[in-house]
């Protein structure tokens, strides 16, 4: 019975054709799908799924119902529609997966690229262009694999790859697509890791403060009381709470990290006229949530230690939380699917797969609310995502398309 598997998921990984992966990531890559116009890649992929013997499902949304969710994740991006699209493999084993990747990229900015952030080229065996790292390359690759798994399919479970929108601003597809079908075993997002399985992601908070002044004219600045002052021991007390988040850490994967659960302030405006004392600033930052954690009481937290900062007589600052609201998550790392997941892309790398913990947020968080057992594995350049000349290297891609067929193949026996 254990050599018929392996036959079998041999067969499967035979059946995978690099250079049609390779030329159907490149068609991703060259269509533009930076968040909140997302459609027109995800009909592309409909037609790649089709063509690889996958049913395809490309569907709208009920945006408004969404947003009027209890749970509703939170959005940054400007949009009028939400588009998601699944590709299933029906299988015949009691089992059912989820690989799950967005589409939807960040902006590519103003800085010139080497060979334009659309533009799919293959050089020097690298694949060039926004997403090929962050990670339209790994949704196309997620379609492959799954694909491939039809020379097994008597044997192999049912895979279900969801293509989603609007991860990076919030994470409203997968939330959306789970509204939709949350039936799964377990699940798989094929983030750039490093090879690393992630069990772990910290939490992120988007928040917006406003601290009030009095404004004066500059030659009586006295009479007034300058917003950028008081926001001064605002900052201050913002780093010492991040020194206090990450002093104790819990989690034994988080601990490793550097930072595990960074707090930063991205944005700050301030004043009208260099003659004239501020009577309001603003200023927006990313809250890290321990794994573990509560989102309400990182909230009050935050919302406490900035009030006590401002314990001057004045008024107090205002906070809201908008946007992404990432909520932390976890997969204990001696569960199965963790194991089985890491067994399999060992196997195809030739070498041991730490499990890991990551700063950020992410959509496995999604799963794992609704108790799917999930991880994030992928190939490595998560320091080339969202910066210019964005590439990962083919071999890399095949890897993981690899590394999926046999997480796939092996399903059954892991969950």
């Amino acid at each position: 019975m254990i050599i018929r598997a392996m036959d079998l998921e041999q067969a499967a990984l035979e059946a995978l054709d690099p250079d049609a992966l390779a030329r159907d990531a490149a068609a991703a890559i060259r269509v533009p799908s930076v968040t909140g116009s997302e459609l027109t890649v995800l009909e592309l992929l409909a037609e790649t799924a089709a063509g690889l013997g996958l049913e395809p499902d490309l569907h709208r949304h009920d945006l408004a119902a969404l947003r009027a969710h209890p749970d509703h994740p939170g959005e940054e991006a400007s949009r009028e529609e939400l588009w998601g699209l699944t590709a299933t493999l029906a299988g015949r084993a009691p089992r059912r997966i989820c690989l799950n990747g967005h589409v939807d990229v960040v902006d590519p900015g103003t800085a010139p690229w080497r060979h334009g952030p659309w533009s799919g080229t293959v050089e020097d065996g690298e694949l060039h262009g926004r997403g090929a790292v962050d990670m339209k390359a790994a949704v196309v690759a997620s379609l492959h694999a799954a694909a491939a798994l039809r020379a097994v399919v008597r044997d192999a479970p049912e895979v279900v790859v969801q293509c989603v929108s609007s991860e990076e601003d919030g994470g409203l597809g997968t939330f959306a697509e789970l509204e939709r079908d949350s039936a799964f075993d377990a699940a798989l997002i094929p983030e750039p890791t490093g090879w690393a399985v992630v069990c772990a992601q910290a939490g992120a908070l988007t928040f917006h403060g406003v601290v009030p002044g009095r404004a004066a004219h500059a030659a009586t600045r006295l009479e007034g009381h300058s917003a950028i002052d008081r926001y001064v021991a605002v900052h201050a007390a913002l780093a010492a709470h991040e020194q206090a988040l990450n002093d104790a850490v819990e989690h034994p994967l988080m601990r490793e990290l550097a930072l595990p659960y960074p707090l930063l302030v991205g944005r700050v405006a301030a004043g009208a006229w260099s003659s004239q004392v501020p009577d309001r600033l603003e200023f927006e930052g990313r809250l890290g949530v321990p794994v573990g954690g509560d989102v309400a009481a990182a909230r009050a937290g935050l919302e406490a230690v900035v009030a006590a900062a401002l314990d001057d007589g004045g008024a107090p600052a205002e906070i809201a939380w908008a946007g992404g609201s990432f909520a932390p998550a976890e997969t204990p790392p001696d569960h199965p699917w963790v194991r089985g997941v890491g067994a399999a892309f060992a196997d195809e790398l030739g070498r041991d797969v730490r499990a890991a913990g990551v700063p950020w947020g992410a959509d496995m968080r999604h799963f794992t609310a609704r108790g799917i057992p999930c991880t994030m594995a992928g190939t490595p350049g998560i320091e080339r995502a969202h910066a210019v000349d964005e590439r990962l290297a083919l071999a890399d891609l095949t890897a993981l398309a690899r590394s999926l067929v046999r997480v796939a193949a092996r399903a059954g026996a892991l969950i």
